[in-house]
């Protein structure tokens, strides 16, 4: 990932909100044949008690080859892509003043590599299964619940998905916020942006 020196984001709590936030990764893996293979999949990031950078977790149906064909030997790259917007020119204090002014995109994202292994184990599948579901229904006034499902259904949807665990090496942040922009451009894009919704507007113009 291309990263010039005022984009580079190190800070953990910041890579690690993304991930919370964002959670759905894209998982980039190669097969022992060279064929390069994406797949969307919602991650839990865990600490790793080896101290390291933390731990990938997911499931994908066992109808996938990737958890079969993806090399063990090689990293995998997991992308994690945050709020992103065209940015007019028209936001800018700098276009009224001088006009010397273009448009660019900001983002923010993470990428996370490491070696991953797959888990065809029934009780951690359903054990992930479970905590993935709780994460996400929490917010919800009736939180959804694995046991609200019949036992029978549940458990051959479980024999039917396999686990992915990938023991991150290296993660990156990549904020392209504005950051080489002067202050009341700054403040022009955060305004833009308002009415694309504050979380976005709040990201997208540096103020974090």
């Amino acid at each position: 990932m291309y990263q010039p020196a005022a984009n580079v984001e190190t800070r953990p709590e910041v890579l690690h909100a993304l991930l919370r936030n964002h959670p759905l990764g894209l998982l980039v893996t190669q097969s022992a044949g060279g064929t390069m293979s994406a797949n969307s999949v919602p991650f839990v990031l865990d600490a790793d008690p080896a101290g390291g950078p933390g731990i990938l977790r997911a499931h994908v149906a066992r109808a996938n080859p990737l958890w079969r064909e993806a090399r063990d030997d090689l990293d995998s790259l997991v992308v994690f892509q945050g709020p992103q917007a065209y940015i007019s020119p028209s936001f800018y204090a700098a276009k009224r003043e001088h006009g010397k002014v273009v448009p660019p995109w900001n983002y923010v994202r993470v990428q996370a590599r490491g070696r991953h292994r797959a888990i065809d184990d029934a009780d951690w599948l359903r054990a992930f299964v479970t905590r993935l579901t709780d994460r996400h229904e929490a917010p919800r006034a009736a939180p959804w619940a694995v046991s609200d499902a019949p036992g029978d259904y549940v458990d051959a949807l479980l024999r039917a998905i396999v686990g992915i665990e990938i023991v991150v090496t290296e993660i990156a942040g990549k904020w392209k916020v504005s950051q080489n922009r002067p202050a009341a451009d700054r403040a022009g894009v955060a305004e833009g942006l308002h009415e694309m919704g504050a979380e976005t507007a709040r990201v997208l113009s540096g103020s974090v």
